[in-house]
């Protein structure tokens, strides 16, 4: 007889136990009830949609047809207020509803530290969506953000205001940063991490008070220093949300007590995820969660399992850092550490021992061996015999380099492989056994490496060691479903068949598909202006809607459009042009960029045209704020003002933005110029820097500082400002030739090597004539796009809501 199952909380841990029960075909008609107002998404996720990386929908597990196609009536946007045990029934906003089983899975609430201001606007929380959205509307006003606490959350929220331009602040209680997840090490080495990006860290800051009248304008610490803020962000911990429980009369500590089989107080009531208090234990990690999950379906369907909290480790990537800790590192009499640390590469591993076995880890940097160092630790295997090779991984034990893939065999079937989803070593050999060959169908069968990607190695190891001979180690990606070829194989068939349209290489190449896709077509079309600029016409319908239309979209279906200012440098009448289109076409916000510009966001698509011809009037052309191609070239004032400018940095970054401009690079190209070592132009996280020293230019490359944080590398040091000007002409050229599209420099560079790029420069006549080739190019593409377009305005009159034309 079928029966009634009510879910409270639509997170990943009651999404598990749906699909467990939905994948058994258990004889339940299900309702679920959710506070927000959506289903399942992947919250592990938010920090990348907060930076910008990803957007909702990417992060969605279950969507509106996944509950309409399982049969899962549901009700989201809805408070469940009351639980009655006695009578079976839940109560809403619509009414009472009968259960014969109740899952709680109401998860965990956000601990707000009671001070004076809590409550005002601008104070926000980091735990769902809707705090996620809160901070980008937040961000999209610039300003100063303070977050406090220093932990996980707080660091990616940290991260992602900072990524989306804000002036942010991390304020933590004690003294280093994650310092349940690491030692002080490599909690230094976060915190050192962190403000390279131009995030300020205070360690051993308690927040006194957040100060505003309607909303926030401050943070007051103890000791009365005052930060500014325009908003707070709470991310100093969580408590399981327990107040349903309570008021049901189910025994409640810290959380929903449970037994074994997930059953609280009341056997007719179940709880699963964050909510959940087992022997004393609160769970917050995603693996046991799933674990939870596993045992949850079984007990509703009646058969026999039990929950077993296992030793965890924490293996995470922090705005862009790799860390990973296990077991206890804490200090103790009896105890010796093995340190291995790297400067260079920013590596610190750290192995406590005691007993002859590893009881704890820390690992910064690198933990491609983690899961081998965490298996030593839950096995407590003696590890006397490799005491001096140990901190060197399973690589090395045994005098030499061994196969990697012996270390993946060794795993056990419960380790975890990929934490995103909580799916372990024996699930993925489970998938393999039913007929999963490749990644993909290990993606589609198990969701293991389909969230961030980090485990992707891991995930093709253990199908090498399951499958042996008959798997293939995955070979260079293609670069669509249209060819089997590479990025690399088009490129060298282009420039060696002289394909010089589109059709052209698709006949080469033997395209599968009549005319490309929205994938490859970009791609060749990059690669054909840069290999044949003389003789292939630009296919703007093979670009990304923000370089068709000249402008970045917003979320609202408008515009940003930024003038280009030569170098960072403006004058009072581009200004007062620059503020006459604002109040003549209502733009609603100004806002100075990181980049040294002025960006006027939301600009009407049908206004572009006329704003455009009023910039150019007062002389301003294109910023390519939307384009692969040169962005900035970001300066500081150099000799023309600072006591310690050694050069013209300021001159130099005019000179290379007017030379620059126009170009069409594999991604965005951003360059900076700083007239002393002090560097105040940020030039050592630029795709391309130049440090002035007495001596002449130091020219670096491979810079970042998005989700990826990279600092620079010498390149070559030059005498003067004409081989200044010629080398950076030259690395652009070679840049532009060589990379696969949408391949940043420090990822080109990471492919073919430093070495490789530096033998291209120092030969001085190829450097020529990569010099040559890159002017021949700028011939063509050295023109403003907004004064070409200006009288095509009828192109721009609205046919169509473009929030739903997809964007990059």
């Amino acid at each position: 007889m079928t029966q009634k199952l009510i879910v409270i909380g639509a997170g990943m841990a009651s999404g598990r136990v749906l699909e467990h029960l939905l994948e058994a075909k258990a004889d339940y008609d299900i309702t679920l009830y959710n506070a927000e107002a959506r289903g399942n998404y992947n919250r592990i996720m938010l920090s990348p949609v907060l930076s910008g990386e990803k957007t909702y929908e990417d992060i969605v597990t279950h969507d509106a047809d996944w509950y309409e196609t399982n049969g899962v009536t549901c009700h989201f946007g809805t408070h469940i207020t009351e639980i009655d045990k006695v009578a079976k029934t839940v109560t809403s906003k619509n009414g009472t509803e009968h259960y014969d089983k109740l899952l709680i899975a109401t998860g965990s609430a956000p601990f707000i530290i009671p001070v004076q201001g809590k409550d005002l606007s601008g104070v926000i929380t980091y735990r769902d969506l809707d705090d996620t959205n809160a901070m980008i509307a937040a961000s999209e006003k610039g300003g100063k953000a303070v977050v406090i606490g220093g932990g996980l959350l707080g660091l990616e929220a940290a991260a992602g205001l900072a990524e989306r331009g804000m002036d942010v602040t991390v304020l933590h209680l004690m003294g280093h940063l994650m310092e349940r997840q690491l030692d002080e090490a490599a909690g230094y080495l976060l915190r050192r991490d962190l403000e390279k990006r131009g995030i300020t860290v205070k360690c051993h800051a308690s927040t006194k008070a957040i100060l505003g009248e309607d909303k926030v304008e401050g943070v007051l610490l103890e000791g009365d220093e005052v930060l500014e803020a325009d908003i707070v962000v709470m991310a100093v911990g969580i408590r399981p949300e327990t107040r349903l429980a309570t008021g049901a009369h189910l025994t409640v500590a810290r959380g929903v007590e449970v037994n074994a089989q997930m059953e609280t107080s009341d056997p007719d009531i179940l709880a699963v995820g964050e909510c959940v208090e087992l022997n004393g234990q609160l769970f917050g990690l995603v693996a046991p969660l799933y674990d939870q999950a596993k045992v949850v379906a079984k007990t509703l369907m009646g058969e026999p399992d039990v929950f077993t909290p296992k030793e965890l480790s924490t293996k995470l990537k922090v705005t862009g850092c790799d860390l990973f800790s296990a077991g206890d590192f804490a200090e103790g009499e009896g105890r010796e550490d093995i340190v291995f640390r790297d400067p260079a590469r920013g590596v610190y591993r750290r192995l406590v021992l005691e007993d002859g076995c590893i009881i704890g880890a820390v690992m910064y940097g690198d933990t491609a061996d983690s899961d081998w160092f965490f298996g030593l630790i839950r096995d407590k295997t003696d590890v006397s015999e490799m005491r001096e090779t140990l901190i060197f991984g399973p690589a090395y034990q045994g005098g030499g380099a061994s196969d990697p893939l012996l270390a993946v065999a060794a795993l056990p079937r419960d380790a975890e492989i990929c934490g995103c989803n909580g799916i372990c070593k024996g699930q993925i050999e489970d998938a393999i056994a039913v007929g999963a060959t490749d990644l993909g169908a290990i993606k589609a069968m198990t969701k293991a490496s389909a969230s961030c990607g980090t485990c992707t190695g891991l995930v093709e190891q253990v199908l090498a060691v399951t499958l042996g001979d008959a798997f293939v180690m995955p070979a260079a990606a293609s670069i669509c479903a249209c060819t089997d070829m590479t990025h690399e194989d088009v490129r060298r068939m282009i420039k060696s068949q002289e394909l010089k349209s589109m059709p052209a290489v698709w006949q080469a190449c033997g395209w599968k598909t009549s005319c490309g896709c929205h994938v490859c077509r970009p791609a060749l079309n990059f690669y054909l202006l840069a290999d044949w600029p003389l003789d292939y016409t630009d296919d703007p319908q093979s670009r990304f809607i923000n370089e068709r239309k000249h402008a970045n979209i917003q979320k609202d279906g408008t515009f940003s459009v930024v003038p280009r200012m030569w170098g960072g440098i403006t004058t009072p009448d581009e200004l007062r042009a620059i503020a006459d289109a604002a109040d003549k076409y209502m733009v609603p916000t100004v806002k100075v960029t990181g980049g040294q510009r002025i960006d006027l966001l939301g600009v009407k698509g049908e206004d572009l045209p006329a704003i455009w011809k009023d910039l150019n009037d007062a002389g301003m052309v294109s910023g390519h704020a939307y384009s692969k191609g040169l962005r900035t070239v970001k300066t500081c004032v150099g000799t023309d003002h600072c006591r310690f400018g050694t050069q013209d940095s300021t001159g130099l970054g005019i000179k290379l933005e007017k030379t620059l401009w126009g170009s069409w690079t594999p991604h965005k190209l951003k360059l900076g110029v700083s007239g002393c070592p002090r560097n105040c132009a940020e030039a050592t996280c630029k795709d391309i820097g130049i440090i002035c020293v007495d001596s002449g230019y130091q020219i670096s490359i491979g810079g970042a500082a998005g989700m990826d944080v990279k600092e620079t590398e010498l390149l070559i040091q030059v005498a003067t400002e004409d081989e200044a000007m010629e080398v950076i002409k030259a690395v652009t050229q070679s840049y532009r030739e060589n990379a696969k599209y949408l391949d940043r420099i420090y990822k080109w560079m990471n492919k073919v090597g430093l070495d490789w790029i530096k033998d291209q420069i120092a030969d001085l006549e190829n450097r020529a004539a990569l010099a040559a080739r890159f002017e021949v190019s700028q011939s063509v593409f050295r023109n403003d796009p907004w004064a070409e377009h200006v009288t095509k305005a009828e192109t721009y009159q609205p046919i169509a809501n473009l929030t739903l034309e997809a964007a990059e």
